[in-house]
């Protein structure tokens, strides 16, 4: 039986233990950011993707707060705070049959919370900020 994505993922984002990232995303996996137009291919861009996303999103006012599953995917939904800015948003995930992170989109809302993320994104990313 394959180890449940979605749990290993919870794992590693209340210990902030990244090390886990690299067993659980897919050499094939696919990002799609909430401010990118083009999805970001291949294990390690996606693992880029979600270091930085967790350095800038997973501060101690980050909590999952809702959560729906079919068989090889989970939509999670999340709350924080950038500094005074309410952000709401929610991962989708997809995995294959080995339990590894094929797909991991991101939604973000309101148009508040992407303008305060995109430059600490950038910045976290060694990008200038688009």
């Amino acid at each position: 039986m394959s180890p449940d994505p979605i749990a290993l993922w919870h794992r590693a984002v209340e210990t902030r233990d990244l090390s886990v990232i690299d067993e659980l995303i897919a050499e094939d996996a696919v990002f799609h950011s909430p401010v990118l137009g083009r999805p970001q291919e291949g294990k390690a861009l996606v693992a880029k993707y979600l270091r930085a996303a967790m350095a800038v999103l997973n501060n101690p006012s980050f909590r999952y707060v809702g959560e729906w599953r079919a068989e090889r995917s989970a939509v999670l939904e999340f709350e924080l705070l950038l500094g005074e800015t309410r952000v709401n948003g929610v991962d989708l995930i997809w995995w294959n049959a080995a339990g590894q992170i094929t797909l991991f989109k991101v939604m973000i809302r309101p148009l508040r919370a992407i303008n305060a993320l995109m430059p600490l994104m950038a910045a976290e990313l060694g990008a200038p900020a688009a």
